[in-house]
């Protein structure tokens, strides 16, 4: 039967996958449906080790809970960013095409009055401005998605850390290292390092002496 360990690596797998799918739906060579297909199999892989984490034990049990909420935030999060960012090339795309069908009409209006070659130069600018235009606002729109992804990832981290902080307090509190006993062990290592600083200066003084 398939375990909890064995599913958290693939789940991993899969939110890094969705990760560098993002970067693509942002770039206009992926749809966020093949997006939202790889963050429907991650929320079916995370359904099943919810079901797995109630045959752990109770600490167990929250450890995994922190890590499958983890999971499930970033896959919200990368549902949304891709859906965004969709929005935003289909925006793009649709407006690209109003403003060339515009410069079209205008030009075909212009035909029948004997507008030759300039209208013509004029509606070649036009249309190279506005492709300039898009593609700015496609380089600014990816430039925004990169951040909130790096933004949401350290968010990520910053709750992962959290988690491995739990986890060494859990470990220090079942080999029975109290609070005090770890206060005790810091000032054991400063007092260590004062002796060390202590005995190089004195070797020093001493070097010194027998040099002269």
């Amino acid at each position: 039967m398939t375990s909890i360990n064995e599913l958290f690596p693939k789940c991993g797998k899969l939110a890094y996958d969705a990760r560098q799918q993002l970067s693509q739906v942002q770039n206009g060579t992926m749809t966020a449906a093949d997006l939202g297909m790889v963050l429907d199999e991650l929320d079916r892989q995370l359904d099943l080790m919810e079901d797995l984490v109630l045959r752990e034990t109770p600490a167990q049990r929250e450890k995994w809970k922190r890590k499958i909420s983890e999971l499930r935030q970033e896959s919200s999060t990368l549902r949304q960013q891709g859906q965004t960012a969709s929005d935003n090339h289909r925006r793009r795309t649709t407006s690209y095409q109003s403003e060339r069908e515009e410069l079209l009409r205008r030009r075909r209006g212009r035909g029948g009055q004997g507008g030759g070659a300039e209208e013509e130069s004029d509606m070649q600018n036009l249309a190279g401005e506005a492709q300039s235009l898009d593609q700015s606002h496609f380089m600014v729109n990816s430039l925004i998605g990169q951040g909130e992804a790096n933004l949401s990832e350290l968010v990520n981290q910053r709750q992962r850390l959290r988690g491995v902080r739990g986890i060494l307090t859990d470990i220090g509190n079942r080999l029975g290292v109290t609070q005090s006993t770890m206060r005790i062990i810091e000032r054991r290592d400063i007092t260590d390092a004062y002796l060390v600083a202590a005995g190089m200066v004195v070797t020093c003084i001493v070097f010194y002496l027998v040099w002269f």
